[in-house]
This record gives structure tokens, sequence and C-alpha cells, in this order.
């Protein structure tokens, strides 16, 4: 493990708004603040969102300084990448911002039922082979549901039209109220670009910076997730993706700069 990584790990453990378990739950009576983050963590009463995979985190400081009056909580395994946000949250002053080293999977561990109002999920892996590994396919809504308020939303930005196109009927298919729908976010006189909220493209991750770069267009799918009533897979053949994403690590070596 390179010096650089080190040092973020370190630094981390000193951030007050970070809690780190990568590899599960080590105490007994499991994480502290579960069932408490409004009273502990951020201290008032406001909505809870989360953004899953949140990457260096710059979605989730982003939307809290947009949304002063709502919460929002960064989750990631990777705690390198997630060391940026942290900081700019730390250093800003930002108090409704926290980070949660974890795995997904771990998602009812460190929330209790209805104590997230929202979710995000953020250029995800579209795993196009592996249905139950994807981020919004019905494995996954079943674990968002133990989280999330009845009908809590779920938003999706996406530079695969695979996984938006599965996105898009598996809601439809499981009569999944869709409440905004963009196959093209940065085509402004679109009809559906009017309602859209204007924080949608004003924030950009370092990766959304790199796929727009590469002439991809980005896709927003917003829908709520009723708690109850099973959820069936789109049987529908999709065509997969036809460009080869580039992973997080040749990324970070490309030009950085906005589009």
């Amino acid at each position: 493990m390179g010096k650089n990584k080190l040092k973020k790990f370190k630094e981390m453990e000193t951030i007050d708004c970070v809690y780190q378990y990568p590899y599960g739950l080590l105490r007994e009576n499991g994480f502290p603040k579960r069932g408490l983050w409004h009273r502990e963590v951020f201290g008032n009463s406001g909505p809870i969102v989360l953004e899953l995979g949140c990457g260096k985190g710059e979605y989730t400081v982003g939307l809290a300084r947009r949304y002063p009056e709502k919460n929002f909580i960064g989750i990631d395994i990777k705690g390198a990448r997630m060391h940026s946000g942290a900081c700019d949250a730390r250093d800003n002053g930002l108090t409704n911002v926290a980070f949660l080293r974890t795995n997904i999977e771990l998602l009812d561990r460190f929330f209790t039922p209805g104590e997230v109002d929202e979710i995000w999920i953020t250029f995800p892996d579209p795993q196009m082979k592996k249905p139950r590994k994807r981020l919004t396919g019905t494995t996954f809504m079943n674990l968002y549901r133990k989280v999330l308020k009845p009908s809590g939303r779920i938003n999706l930005k996406t530079d695969s039209p695979f996984l938006y196109t599965y996105t898009s009927l598996m809601a439809r298919l499981n009569n999944l109220p869709v409440t905004a729908d963009s196959p093209d976010l940065y085509d402004t006189v679109a009809d559906h670009a009017a309602n859209l909220d204007p924080a949608l493209r004003e924030i950009r991750t370092y990766y959304e910076r790199q796929w727009l770069s590469r002439g991809l267009t980005i896709k927003y799918l917003s829908f709520l997730l009723p708690s109850e009533g099973e959820l069936k897979e789109p049987e529908e053949d999709i065509p997969l993706d036809t460009y080869r994403s580039f992973s997080r690590g040749v990324l970070e070596t490309m030009n950085t700069d906005d589009v």
C-alpha cells in the first residue's frame, strides 16, 4: 500500500464526520449510531439522504451545500477515495455531511427501518452479466426497503445505456412511480428538461466529467419505492453497452478539467 494511501487512512481516523467499518461490524451490539443519526450525528430532524458508491464524495458534498435543510451520507468501501469529500466537509464546516466506509450490502446494519428518506446511485458499475450485483436491481431494492421510509425516493445518474434501460424496465414492470426520466440530462431543450432540478447538471462528479469529455450522454431516472409488493426482474433482452468504460484507476490518470 502506498504512503499516500496510508496517510489518507490515518487522517480519516481524525475526521469526526467519518465512520469506518470496512469489514463489517466488529462490535457485539452493532453500529452505535443506528437509529440515532438524526439525534447524535446531525443534531436535527431533517431528511437523511444516502449516496451509494460515493467515490470522492463530490456529489454528497455538493448536494449538502445546495440543500442545507437535508442531511447527506456518502457510502463507499474505498476509504482513500472518500478522503477528498470528507476533508472538504470538515474544512468548510459542513454539519449536514457524513461518510460511512463499509459495504453497501450491510446497509440495514447501519440504519433502522424508515430512517432514510432518499438514495442516490451515481455512476455505478452496470454489472451487465451479474443482475444480483446491480445496485438498481431487485436484490438491492429489497435491501433499500429495509432502511427507506415508505415510498422513499431512488435517484440514478449513469452513463450506461444498459443500466438506464434496465432500471427503467424494472421500475415500470413493478409499477414503481417514476417522477423524472431523462435519457440525456444535458439536452436542455428536450421536453423533460424543464422540470428537472438544476442541481442535476450543476453538480458534476469527477467521473461524470470524464464521461462527458468522451462525448457520452448522462441519463437520469428518479422513482419512488413502495415498501410492499413482490419485485420482479424484467425479462427483455437489453443491448449491452457498446463502449468500454474506463476503470476508476484509469480515469484518475486522465485530465480532470471541467468540460
